[in-house]
């Protein structure tokens, strides 16, 4: 495989786990997924940001694209890989702001790597058991998916969906 395709496999195997990703963004709110509790420090579990109606729709949202990917290749193990990719997005985010809590980090502070990381290496991990693209596109999605969250915060940001930047 080239180039041009390791980057287009990369691209096109983890779009579910960016939709589940990103959809809480624009639809989210509502009421936290902690219910506001603490942890055994005294901080939050979670924070305010992470709802159960964001991890909804990021789950569903995620998962019908994957749907589609399987519609539109013919291949009907997509709509499961397009859950689980977005499941383990939606968990390696939840995991990140547990981690971001632990730290003190304030509600939409930064935390380099993990905030672009996390939810990528918790959706290769949890599609893992139906499918794993083979290391070069594991490595390739882990390299771009950097640059595309940064960009697509800051797009969020300048459209006001966001409070920070990054």
């Amino acid at each position: 495989m080239g180039v041009v395709e390791i980057l287009g496999a990369a691209i096109w195997f983890i779009l579910p786990a960016y939709v589940a990703n990103a959809t809480p963004v624009v639809f989210g709110g509502g009421r936290p997924i902690d219910g506001g509790r603490k942890f055994s420090d005294g901080r939050s579990v979670f924070g305010p940001g992470k709802t159960i109606r964001g991890f909804l729709v990021g789950l569903i949202a995620g998962s019908v694209f994957g749907v589609i990917q399987g519609l539109a290749t013919g291949n009907c193990t997509l709509g499961a890989v397009g859950f689980l990719l977005s499941l383990g997005a939606l968990v390696g985010d939840l995991f990140g702001s547990f981690v971001k809590r632990r730290l003190n980090v304030p509600r939409g502070g930064a935390a380099p790597v993990l905030d672009q990381l996390g939810f990528a290496i918790f959706a290769i991990i949890l599609a893992s058991p139906l499918t794993f693209p083979g290391w070069a596109v594991t490595a390739t999605v882990l390299i771009i998916t950097i640059p595309i969250h940064l960009a697509t915060n800051l797009g969020g940001y300048l459209l006001k969906l966001k409070d920070r930047p990054y």
